[in-house]
């Protein structure tokens, strides 16, 4: 019989109850290889600011990228120097059902908080056997399903949601669908955190969102964070939607990457496939950054608009 027991074990209901969820990015050194030193620098951020999670080796984080053997390591580095103060969701979903459940059982073993599953994508299934998919790597611990079908090009409806919500372990769903799916898992009484910063302000105080697994907090976690604990603040909310929408000008987490190396947080080094923003964008930034004001982003360093000869793309580390 397996044995389901691992170290830091986790009430599924600590999990819902966060409101400030960053997807936090992965750093690297000039050789591809991650910069923990850098890493440890964000996350330290991220605590200081109040974010209540992390999510480990999402798409944000470059999951995708990394080798099972990095992304397991990553988690576990992240429980050993941070668990105490903030709790740790590792991504370790895959379209292989079977890799999911291999990288699950790691994962906790390792001490993570949280698990985060994506349906499978690509080499898509049924809805029985999204079911199924679900089925297999809830009974190991907390859960988090993640809904993104413009990455995966499957929509996860609300049938196979409610039939998975059984289980104890499912702690909720990032839903990237819209505020009136939200609305809709909230009424049913399944915790659900918004996967659209741009529209995480109306889901938490107008459809009922526990919070959001946010992006931009990587760079703003204070902004975020009153976003999500304060109240209702439109004002603040229209703020932010330009750096929001800068953000995601093109596929996160490309903008990501060059505002943090352009803030001075980590360097500019992009495992390919992603490449950095052209020089409008990049100047773009700069802006948006002058307007919030230099002191609600991470890091102490000037902003700056780096050129093209400043980036390393990596493709072989």
């Amino acid at each position: 019989m397996r044995s389901y027991e691992v170290k830091n074990r986790t009430n599924t209901e600590d999990i819902k109850s966060l409101r400030l969820v960053t997807a936090i990015k992965t750093p690297y050194l000039p050789d591809g290889r991650f910069d923990l030193e850098a890493y440890d620098a964000l996350v330290n951020m991220q605590i200081e600011h109040g974010a209540e999670g992390v999510i480990v080796g999402g798409t944000t984080g470059e999951g995708q990228l990394m080798s099972w053997d990095e992304h397991i390591m990553l988690i576990g580095h992240t429980v050993n120097c941070f668990g105490a103060s903030i709790k740790v969701i590792g991504n370790t979903g895959s379209n292989s059902t079977q890799e999911a459940i291999h990288a699950t059982e790691q994962g906790f073993a390792v001490g993570m908080h949280a698990a985060l599953h994506i349906n499978p994508y690509y080499g898509k299934t049924s809805l029985e056997g999204m079911i199924s998919h679900f089925e297999s790597v809830l009974p190991m611990g907390p859960t988090i399903i993640y809904n993104v079908p413009s990455r995966t090009g499957q929509d996860i409806p609300p049938l196979v949601i409610q039939s998975v919500a059984r289980s104890p372990n499912l702690a909720g769903v990032k839903e990237c669908v819209g505020n009136d799916r939200i609305e809709q898992y909230t009424s049913d009484g399944i915790i659900v955190w918004s996967g659209n910063d741009d529209q995480c302000h109306d889901s938490r105080w107008d459809y009922g969102a526990t919070g959001v697994i946010s992006v931009t907090s990587n760079l703003v976690p204070g902004l975020i964070r009153e976003l999500m604990f304060c109240g209702k603040n439109p004002l603040l909310n229209s703020r932010l939607l330009p750096l929001i929408e800068w953000l995601f000008h093109e596929p996160n987490p490309i903008g990501l990457n060059t505002a943090l190396a352009q803030l001075g947080v980590v360097r500019p080094v992009f495992r390919l496939p992603y490449v950095p923003l052209p020089l409008a964008k990049r100047v773009e930034f700069v802006n948006i950054v002058k307007k919030l004001g230099r002191g609600n982003f991470v890091g102490e360093k000037d902003v700056q608009v780096l050129d093209d000869d400043d980036f390393i793309l990596i493709g072989r580390y």
